[in-house]
């Protein structure tokens, strides 16, 4: 909040959250998450950046990883937006693939608007 603090004729300011648009928000967003999941991290977590998968192996494993997830999340008073959640699937896209138990491709999708792009003209 020091860092934010802006002075204006109605008073001094200061962000509550960390605005995307400072230079190390990326870099400090996650170092903050690595340091709340780091004992999850590879076992039960992956994070990069502003994505959070819980992997797991069975159902039940999966509602308890989750359960811990939340649990952490309820915890550090982090909210996730529902409308980009996706729960109890075996397969997805993430960063531009498409990640299954047994294989990770590149997003069929992507390749297409690659394909699509017009001609450079100069």
């Amino acid at each position: 909040m020091i860092k934010t603090t802006f002075i204006t004729l109605w008073g001094t300011y200061c962000y509550k959250v960390m605005p995307f648009g400072l230079k190390n928000a990326g870099a400090t967003y996650q170092w903050a998450m690595v340091t709340l999941f780091h004992d999850t991290m590879h076992k039960e977590v992956k994070l990069y950046i502003d994505d959070m998968i819980a992997k797991s192996q069975s159902k039940e494993e999966h509602i308890q990883n989750l359960k811990k997830l939340f649990l952490r999340l309820r915890k550090y008073q982090l909210k996730l937006n529902p409308n980009k959640c996706t729960f109890g699937v075996t397969y997805g896209k993430l960063l531009g693939f498409v990640v299954s138990r047994r294989v990770i491709e590149i997003d069929p999708d992507k390749v297409k608007a690659i394909q699509n792009l017009p001609p450079p003209s100069s």
